[in-house]
């Protein structure tokens, strides 16, 4: 739901800058429970990480260190934990790949969304008016409604011409998992699995940045 930006708002607009694999992974239960993942995966671009680490600022902009981003993944699993409705958090750091994986439980898709939109604004500089806006899951009488996060394209645009030209390179793959088949969903470049059980969606980050609604579904599961 999600998504997203999560383990990296404040490193968004320096991670952005090569190849990024995002993986967004949502399970669902018919009870409005369920569990969700996602993760970061920059190892392609780890020599150019390093070397901007290596930098006390970049295009103006002060670059964080290590200690730093350790510091606000750290602050963000504290926050997250302390909200309504989500529990079994685990964030995992390797910050010799940069790969970083965000999973918890949650009692509703609702709670989840609040959840993480009053941990984001503990820890950003957005303005809460502007973080309430961003809506992108719901579900009611068999239909989930997803999309990607606003605020994450929001970050990408920041990104000059050549950067953005690199995230061609990269993938952003949405999945929704549930534990009763499908029996329709809106977007037509989605892939339902064999066991009619679950929907995925791949895309570059690129063309999604460019695009955000490439990502949107709704799903319709059956009674």
């Amino acid at each position: 739901m999600k998504k997203w930006l999560i383990l990296s708002l404040s490193f968004c607009t320096f991670i952005l800058t090569g190849c990024i694999e995002i993986i967004d992974d949502l399970s669902l239960n018919s009870d409005g429970s369920g569990s969700f993942k996602y993760s970061i995966n920059l190892s392609s671009s780890k020599v150019k990480i390093n070397s901007i680490l290596a930098l006390d600022s970049l295009d103006g902009r002060p670059v964080p260190s290590k200690d730093e981003i350790k510091q606000k993944i750290s602050d963000f699993k504290s926050k997250l934990a302390q909200q309504e409705g989500i529990k079994n958090i685990l964030i995992e750091e390797d910050f010799t790949n940069y790969i970083f994986k965000l999973s918890c439980d949650f009692d509703n898709v609702t709670l989840l969304q609040e959840g993480i939109k009053k941990t984001i604004n503990g820890i950003t500089k957005h303005q809460k008016n502007e973080m309430d806006e961003y809506q992108w899951i719901s579900w009611t009488n068999n239909t989930l409604s997803r999309s990607i996060p606003k605020i994450a394209v929001d970050q990408a645009n920041k990104l000059k011409a050549d950067d953005m030209e690199l995230l061609k390179q990269g993938t952003y793959t949405c999945i929704t998992r549930f534990d009763r088949e499908i029996e329709k969903f809106d977007n037509e470049s989605a892939i339902l699995a064999k066991n009619k059980q679950a929907v995925m969606l791949r895309l570059n980050t690129h063309a999604l940045i460019k695009n955000v609604d490439l990502m949107g579904n709704k799903i319709y599961l059956m009674d």
